[in-house]
């Protein structure tokens, strides 16, 4: 018994939680009658314009954009756009806006690519600059580390030039020496050599 209750308690709670909304679509006959007691001719959409010929409280003599002339009644008409219309601008708008902005992607997709390709050149150029800096850190070091060698040994000759040189001098002074010895020898001999 209570569960048939609890059930019979639920299905209005059921029915409550469905959301609804009321339709803003809306048909109106225009007539030829003025009084709008004859069968419409024609019928406009919610969001049809027009202009108003003349009124009075209940009826309006009309006229559409395509030249139709016709009356209908006072109380279906509005002086602000329906939201149909107001919609339908919006969402043409938004298209629009979607349209120039994948345009205006797309006409930027090829300077983000050359900006991609300069951002990586730039990094191989510092990279380069970088390698040239610490090269020419290193040379300059070595510069100088032969400018202090240079002045460190400016005077001094090297050991094999230095014995090269005295060994020459040597023979050149031995042999120089025996030749004035025999020289001399024979000048006091009358020429003949005594050894």
């Amino acid at each position: 018994m209570r569960i048939a209750l609890l059930v019979m308690l639920a299905v209005p709670l059921a029915a409550l939680a469905e959301t609804a909304y009321v339709t803003d679509n809306l048909r109106l006959g225009m007539h030829q009658a003025e009084d709008t007691s004859d069968r419409a001719f024609r019928t406009l959409e919610s969001g049809q314009a027009l202009e108003i010929l003349s009124r009075d409280r209940n009826y309006a003599h009309v006229q559409l954009p395509d030249g139709t002339v016709g009356n209908v009644k006072v109380a279906y008409l509005v002086f602000d756009k329906p939201a149909k219309l107001i919609v339908a601008e919006t969402q043409a708008s938004n298209d629009a806006l979607q349209r120039q902005l994948a345009d205006l992607n797309n006409a930027f997709a090829a300077p983000a690519a050359t900006i991609t390709a300069l951002e990586q050149k730039l990094a191989d150029v510092q990279s380069s600059l970088d390698e040239s800096s610490a090269t020419v850190s290193r040379l300059r070091d070595e510069n100088e580390n032969y400018k202090n060698r240079h002045e460190q040994f400016k005077y001094s000759l090297p050991f094999a030039w230095v014995a090269s040189a005295l060994g020459v001098c040597l023979l050149v002074g031995f042999l120089g020496g025996l030749w004035w010895i025999d020289h001399r020898s024979r000048k006091r001999h009358g020429g003949v050599r005594l050894y």
